[in-house]
């Protein structure tokens, strides 16, 4: 018999989801929001929230809708569904979002802090070693994920940052900045922008796998309980993520008059946690960052290891679990910067059809589930944000793309960086409407027939 979660199990669960999706990006990026966005700091957050916070809650419900992130992709073909979650798999996992789980808090919260004399290569290799020992046997069972995550990891790291963000209040001096020019004249969609870099609607579609097992190891068996609890883990979830970037935020936001030349949101948080509360600061920013990206790397190398294992069969989940996280040990020693620069152009080439994957499952009522919608409306995503970051990248290298080139740079959000919003819409549209013409030219004739 399916048996029923009690609420404090749902709240374990929501936090180890929240743990799983709360990571390094999501840690740094609201902080220099809110220094920047100044005045529009409301306006920003919000859209930063949008592909943060909701697209994410929605990735996990299109997912357990559809039974799965690979059922999902078999909408748009079988070779998408192969290619596609494989290449997503990778980039959040051993080649991208693993290695800066690790990378980032050593170079944020501990490099800085280095003796002169020591080599920080050495010391990097080390911190990662032991990151990832620890990450790797925490992943080793995923069934128990919930407890060690949800229970004690995920509780801790809230308990931290609200312990900063009260403190940053207790002090009182709130001293904003003016906007900077990027926020002034297109808030929102800046906002929306900076959402990207977190990666966890990308990373939704993959953690509902994670929960899904977890859900079960809890016995529950019945299906309609397991979609229920997904969807009701990835709401409190989002509701977790908004609460947490809006103390982020303000923490920005009220300080930026005080350290107005931090360049990025580790720098500010670094700052702002020695200022509230001297040495002991530089304690408390470490285990914020190392609690964050841990919990995230055991969700991103569990979902890796779970996704190749169902798919191949030709290793063990311990196995694979092995060799992602050897991988990612290696690539984190390459440095975030290096990291970094892969990163953007993978992201704003996969994002796109990640978020428009989604919109296509919540709105399949409109065009019956048809696949065509769900062909056309993809590979036009693909082909226009692929087109749009080859193009944008040879631009900074002053390389013209000729007549390709000049088409992409004259379509609609090219400069926002949303050169697909278009296209894709139009696509999802024209094909929706041709599948329900169709349609009913089919149910016509064959009522003429009868």
């Amino acid at each position: 018999m399916s048996k029923k979660l009690t609420r404090s199990e749902m709240l374990t669960v929501s936090l180890m989801l929240f743990g799983m999706f709360f990571g390094a990006g999501n840690l740094i990026f609201p902080p220099m929001l809110g220094k920047l966005a100044g005045e529009n700091v409301v306006v920003s957050i919000l859209f930063f929230c949008v592909t943060a916070v909701v697209f994410p809650v929605l990735g996990i419900l299109a997912v357990a809708k559809t039974d799965g992130f690979t059922n999902l992709c078999k909408k748009v073909s079988p070779l998408f569904a192969v290619v596609f979650p494989m290449l997503i798999y990778l980039s959040i996992g051993p080649g991208l979002a693993i290695p800066r789980a690790a990378t980032l808090p050593f170079e944020m919260a501990f490099m800085p802090y280095l003796p002169e004399s020591f080599n920080v290569n050495l010391a990097r290799f080390i911190y990662t070693c032991i990151f990832f020992g620890v990450a790797y046997w925490l992943a080793l069972n995923p069934t128990k994920i919930v407890q060690r995550s949800g229970k004690f990891l995920t509780p801790t790291l809230l308990v931290l940052m609200t312990l900063l963000f009260v403190a940053v209040l207790a002090k009182g001096n709130v001293m904003p900045l003016k906007a900077d020019a990027k926020y002034v004249a297109t808030p929102s969609v800046t906002g929306f922008l900076e959402g990207y870099n977190t990666m966890d609607t990308i990373a939704a579609l993959n953690f509902g796998l994670v929960i899904s097992l977890t859900i079960r190891s809890m016995k529950v068996s019945d299906k309609k309980d397991i979609l229920s609890y997904t969807v009701k883990g990835g709401v409190f979830a989002g509701a977790f993520l908004f609460v947490v970037y809006a103390m982020l935020t303000y923490i920005g936001y009220s300080t930026a008059g005080l350290f107005p030349k931090s360049t990025n949101g580790a720098e500010i948080l670094s700052s702002v946690s020695y200022y509230v509360f001297g040495s002991f600061g530089r304690i408390l920013l470490a285990c914020i960052f190392t609690l964050a990206c841990l919990t995230t790397c055991i969700g991103l190398i569990t979902s890796v290891s779970q996704y190749f294992y169902d798919t191949t069969k030709k290793m063990s989940y311990r196995k694979w679990t092995t060799l992602w996280s050897v991988t990612a040990l290696v690539v984190s020693n390459f440095g975030l910067n290096t990291i970094l620069k892969v990163s953007v152009p993978v992201l704003s080439a996969i994002y796109p059809v990640s978020l428009m994957l989604i919109i296509l499952v919540l709105a399949s009522k409109l065009f019956k589930g048809n696949d065509f919608v769900f062909k056309a409306t993809s590979y036009v995503t693909v082909v226009m944000s692929v087109l749009y970051v080859v193009c944008s990248t040879l631009e900074k290298k002053n390389i013209s793309m000729g007549f390709v080139g000049n088409v992409i740079k004259s379509m609609p959000l090219y400069k926002q960086g949303l050169v697909w919003v278009v296209p894709a819409f139009l696509a999802m549209i024209v094909s929706s409407v041709a599948v329900l013409y169709f349609s009913k030219e089919t149910n016509v004739d064959l009522e003429a027939q009868m």
